[in-house]
């Protein structure tokens, strides 16, 4: 995998068309920007109930995109990442049709989760207050069979999308089947989406218990032998993140868009420089992705201290929705549907005020942090809230899910503070020092982040309480460059 900034984008959201005009897209305007590409769910259908995490055909390319040679096409030329959503599939495949209609003697029956296969003996108060729910709501929903028998269907997320039963032979071999037209169609990242809530024992949370840490780990080993790398996509407590890190290739440093909010609005970076000691080399950073922003993973959990204070992170919040002018507050929790109780919805631009040399501010750090950089496609664009969106569907993360199309990415590009982070991404991407050594330093108000190789050093200098950032680089001919953020911004 390229030591190179990677795009999170819908395929379709982006161009308003499919794979084809991404490529086009990414080989022309987005020309050197992008060294790897995540392709957000592309298989049939991409418009479900959850914007294509919902898949009715994991292994099926939606024919409104293009096919998996299209993909291929796109791998020839970058590294691409793709979804493996290991925990569910959707209510309105054909799989779960014929269970609703021959019942248990559907050949898919063993396929999917009932609460009696993991409860027995039935389901305890003690044992329902104790599973661990990322959303609202029972995490079972109630089916009629054909022959007018019910039956309960774990679904960890939304009625639509059905638990996987992934101990199961019929389990193993749909994640099988999928892993294996990843590996032919050139996929050489793969997420494991939701892979925390795959394993369900009685008398546990049902989330990350040691199981689950033995079932990433023998999935990652599988694709791994396929020669491809795996990421394993958890939110929690950051110590969850410190630990899983061990067991496969790579982690989401999830805990650092919130500590580098928390840095830019109490000018203290105490909390952040903790976290980049210990924080995991083998990960993926982000500061927006097409979710919300992650609260939980800088927050106390369970008894267990937080990055972040409690009151620390009710300060957050508050913060993200004023600066949002109330806007993420209408897109998150019981304000709309499909929501996380551990996400912020919002664009990471508007939670800074769209105050654009402290976004810029907040890029520099995660382009410095340990890790491979991912922008997502509206935060590339600073894209603002999309409120239009989320009054029309009603879907809380859609407000930071926009249509875009060519046209629209051109103009975006033209912004002072777009043009101003393309630089950076060129920046991060150009200089060898980024495959050396991290260190860092701190004082009251001020962080340096820097790295070193065997013939360049790269170094970005933030003043926090003065709201700028100076850069220097220096190559293996001894030149070295100065780049001052603030600069960078006016002169874009």
């Amino acid at each position: 995998m390229k030591n190179q900034v990677q795009l999170i984008t819908y395929v379709d959201r982006i161009t308003n068309a499919g794979l084809k005009e991404l490529k086009a897209l990414l080989d022309d305007e987005l020309q050197g920007l992008f060294g790897g590409v995540h392709l957000l769910p592309f298989y049939f259908p991409i418009d479900g109930s959850d914007a294509g995490f919902d898949p009715i055909d994991h292994v099926q390319v939606d024919s409104r995109l293009g096919n998996w040679d299209d993909v291929k096409r796109i791998g020839d030329d970058y590294d691409i990442m793709a979804d493996l959503i290991v925990n569910h599939m959707s209510a309105e495949s054909p799989e779960f049709k014929d269970v609703l209609k021959h019942g248990k003697q559907s050949a898919y029956w063993d396929l999917f989760l009932t609460k009696d296969k993991v409860f027995p003996e039935g389901l305890s108060e003690q044992d329902q207050a104790t599973i661990y729910r990322p959303r609202p709501g029972s995490c079972f929903s109630t089916y009629t069979l054909a022959d007018g028998s019910t039956e309960e269907f774990w679904t960890t997320f939304t009625r639509n999308q059905i638990d996987i039963d992934v101990h199961s032979a019929a389990g193993k071999d749909y994640l099988n089947r999928v892993l294996a037209r990843f590996d032919h169609s050139k996929v050489n990242l793969i997420r494991l989406d939701a892979a925390g809530y795959a394993i369900k024992k009685p008398g546990t949370s049902c989330f990350m218990i040691e199981e689950s840490f033995e079932f990433v780990d023998k999935l990652a080993k599988q694709a791994n032998e396929l020669g491809m790398t795996t990421l394993a996509e958890i939110h929690s407590h950051h110590m969850t993140q410190v630990e899983i890190a061990k067991r496969v290739d790579m982690v989401y440093d999830f805990a650092l868009p919130p500590l580098i909010l928390h840095t830019l609005f109490s000018q203290d970076c105490q909390a952040l420089t903790h976290w980049l000691e210990m924080a995991p080399r083998n990960c993926i950073t982000v500061l927006d992705t097409h979710d919300g922003i992650g609260i939980i993973d800088a927050g106390p959990m369970d008894g267990l201290r937080g990055l972040l204070t409690e009151n620390q992170i009710d300060n957050l919040v508050e913060t993200i929705h004023g600066n949002s002018k109330g806007e993420s507050l209408q897109a998150t929790g019981a304000a709309a549907s499909n929501v996380d109780l551990y996400q912020i919805n919002c664009t990471y631009y508007d939670a800074l005020g769209q105050n654009d040399l402290d976004y810029l501010m907040a890029r520099a750090i995660q382009f410095f942090a340990p890790g491979i950089p991912q922008v997502y496609y509206a935060g590339l664009l600073a894209i603002p809230n999309d409120m239009e969106l989320l009054n029309n569907t009603h879907v809380g993360r859609d407000i930071n899910r926009p249509y875009l199309n060519r046209e629209k990415v051109q103009q975006a590009m033209q912004k002072p503070v777009v043009k101003a982070l393309t630089k950076l991404i060129k920046l991060r991407n150009s200089s060898p020092a980024f495959d050396g050594r991290f260190t860092m330093a701190s004082a009251e108000r001020t962080l340096t982040l820097s790295w070193t190789a065997a013939d360049s050093q790269a170094s970005l200098t933030l003043d926090f309480a003065n709201k700028d950032g100076q850069i220097i680089l220096l190559d293996r001919q001894g030149k070295e460059t100065q780049v001052s953020l603030s600069k960078l911004l006016a002169q874009a």
